[in-house]
């Protein structure tokens, strides 16, 4: 199974490294473009909820809001 994975990506390695450089930079950006997109996205989206979390763990050491004192 391995092999044929080595065999197929060692194919498309070499395919991409025979083209021309404008049409490489193309195909990277086209792929790794929504990749980062997706991945930053997928980040925000933690950090958010993380600082969500912390921020509500907070409200109940201190006891509330600052906006009721």
């Amino acid at each position: 199974m391995f092999d044929g994975l080595a065999n197929w990506w060692d194919n498309a390695e070499l395919w991409l490294a025979q083209l021309w450089f404008p049409v490489q930079f193309v195909l990277v950006i086209a792929v790794l473009g929504p990749v980062c997109l997706g991945a930053a996205w997928l980040i925000d989206r933690i950090i958010d909820r993380v600082a969500a979390w912390f921020r509500s763990a907070r409200r109940e050491v201190t006891g509330g809001n600052r906006s009721e004192r």
